[in-house]
This record gives structure tokens, sequence and C-alpha cells, in this order.
């Protein structure tokens, strides 16, 4: 019996993936500054809502909300419409880690509280019956734990609950390319269900971007790696242009 799948929403991407992602599944996207980490989070729940009309969550550490509504409006995805259509809700954990006040209906009001956080994503989702998740980014964990025991065990949890909630959900977390490790604190990859690796390198005197599906447990996959572009539409991958 095959694995009931959800499309990524980002085209080329679901050829790669053996038609998207498994329903319920966590999947880690990795990458370096510049990469692509926000835009593929954004594209999947916007396209999420609007085309297969699944509502859904962003938790954002990285960006303020009304930071995100506006670079969301130069791929003419209007964030704004969907908060008001009950379709999505925006986490705004990034203030508080600014020690900036919010005013948001949902946010992180004070030093980052796990528990506290997971009280927000399971009020949000179960506000507008969110069938997608994403969580942008882990690295903002670091920040408040320096024991990489408790970095792990906070992770693990966030990804528990996003499990229990039966959402499909995407975190995203920095790719320390001059460590060694796969992930920013090496523990990322082994709690999530899937990887997908985000690259900016240059070739022949050019930045390049390029994308690798190192895991999707319980499912056939491309390991291929396969060049993607970003343009006013947002991401699409190559699928004919494996490297």
């Amino acid at each position: 019996m095959s694995a009931t799948r959800v499309s990524t929403g980002i085209p080329g991407l679901d050829s790669i993936l053996h038609g998207g992602f498994i329903k319920g599944t966590n999947i880690l996207v990795l990458g370096g500054t510049g990469t692509g980490k926000t835009i593929f989070c954004t594209q999947y729940l916007y396209n999420g809502a609007t085309i297969y009309n699944e509502p859904g969550v962003f938790v954002t550490f990285e960006e303020r909300p009304k930071e995100l509504r506006l670079e969301a409006k130069q791929f003419n995805w209007d964030l704004r419409a969907l908060e008001e259509k009950n379709k999505l809700v925006i986490i705004d954990a990034a203030s508080s880690k600014a020690s900036i006040p919010s005013d948001e209906a949902y946010a992180i009001h004070r030093d980052l509280d796990m528990n506290i956080l997971a009280q927000e994503i399971y009020r949000a989702t179960r506000k507008v019956d969110a069938q997608r998740v994403a969580i942008d980014s882990l690295s903002a964990i670091g920040i408040k734990f320096e024991d990489s025991t408790a970095i792990r065990t906070s992770i693990y949890k966030l990804s528990t609950l996003l499990r229990e909630l039966n959402v499909t959900s995407v975190m995203t977390s920095e790719m320390p390319y001059e460590s060694g490790q796969t992930s920013r604190f090496g523990v990322e990859e082994y709690v999530a269900q899937g990887v997908i690796m985000l690259y900016l390198r240059e070739e022949d005197g050019e930045l390049r971007r390029s994308l690798v599906a190192q895991k999707l447990r319980a499912s056939s996959h491309s390991l291929r790696r396969y060049p993607f572009e970003v343009s006013s539409r947002g991401i699409t991958v190559m699928p004919g242009g494996g490297l």
C-alpha cells in the first residue's frame, strides 16, 4: 500500500521525490546563507494553501512577520490575504529574539521557551486546521541552549509534536560547510524523516544553486544533485538537469 503524498508546491521537486513528501513526516531543509531556505518554506506554505487547500503555520525565528510578508510580495504571494482567510498563521518568534515587542496574534513574548512555542504551534494548527507547518530556523535554538544535549532534546520534542499533530512539516537549519558537519548542531538530520540540502556554489565564475534529497525515509527518491533557480515565481527545480 503506497503512502499518501503531499505536493511540495515547488515546480520540479515532486518528481525528484517520486510524488512529494510523505504525509505526516518532518523534513529538514539544510543550506547556507542565500541558498533559499526561507523562500522554500514560504512557497511550500503559500502554494499548499492556494493550490491544494491545505492551511499552514509558519514559525519564523529569522524575520519578523511584517518583513516576511513584504518579502513574499516580490513573488506575488499575499500572505496577509491568507491570514485573513484563516489559511495561514504566522507565529512571531523573531521579535523576542531581538528583544522587540510583538503585536502579532501569535508570538513568543519572552526568551525562547520550548513549552510556550509548542503551545502556540498547537493553538495555531487547531485554529486553521493546518496541514502544513514550516519552522525557520532551528539555528535559533542554539541561542537559548548551549548544551548539545539540551539542543537535541528540544529539536526532538519539536519534531515529535509536529508528527503528533499529523502535519507535514519542514524545518530549516544552517549547513556549516567549514566544520564538516551536515547540520549546525549535528543532530537535526537524525530526528527528521527527510533531509533536503540546498547549495550555492561558484561554478565557471558564477554562483549557482542546486539541491539534493539526501534522505526520505520509507520512500524511494533520486539521489542526484539538481540545479534550481529563484525567479519571480519562487523556486523552480530542473529535474532533467541532474548533476
